[in-house]
């Protein structure tokens, strides 16, 4: 449930906006940088804070237009614009074959794993699994925001783009383990 720490930045930030989109900017941007420094003090490794560096990223920026120019029509979409940012740091760190999910998953799997081309191609899935979870929350809000849909719309689907990966990342590793151990499983003669 670690993975689920990268996301208290975007949640303080959402919680924050609803007063103001200027102090949700920045309070997503203070809580992100203490979490990447905590982390970067723990000891933990750049490739396992991909998302965390791209958090910092957006605060940054959202909330130098913020702070630049408070009335700008960013302030009516941040919730879209922030699911595509999501989205295109998973994309992204696929297309350059680094998925996030890689280094997180490192930090809770033996070393003796991490070149195996099983562990990778687990982490392709989950890391495509967030990705599409965030395209689909971003491509949702847009939709709802453009025929005025009711509030209840938004959050199911943010609750399906959300659920639906982290639960795929709780279980498909399981499932790839146990499918690689079975394939290696010695071939036993069965008795008549």
């Amino acid at each position: 449930m670690g993975y689920l720490r990268g996301f208290i930045p975007w949640i303080v930030a959402g919680v924050v906006s609803s007063f103001d989109w200027r102090w949700g900017a920045i309070a997503g941007l203070v809580s992100g940088l203490l979490l990447l420094l905590q982390d970067r003090f723990r000891g933990v490794g750049l490739d396992a804070l991909i998302l965390e560096i791209s958090t910092v990223a957006y605060f940054v920026v959202v909330g130098a237009v913020a702070v630049a120019d408070p009335g700008s029509a960013l302030a009516d979409h941040t919730d879209v614009v922030s699911f595509g940012w999501l989205a295109a740091t998973a994309w992204g760190t696929l297309a350059i074959r680094r998925p996030f999910t890689l280094g997180i998953a490192k930090r809770q799997t033996p070393p003796e794993y991490w070149d195996m081309p099983e562990f990778v191609r687990v982490n392709n899935h989950i890391t495509s699994a967030w990705g599409a979870g965030f395209t689909f929350i971003g491509v949702s809000l847009a939709v709802c925001g453009a025929v005025d849909a009711p509030a209840w719309v938004g959050i199911a689907a943010h609750v399906a783009g959300l659920v639906g990966p982290a639960v795929f990342t709780k279980v498909h590793p399981a499932r790839a383990q146990a499918r690689l151990l079975a394939a290696q499983a010695p071939v036993t003669a069965v008795p008549r």
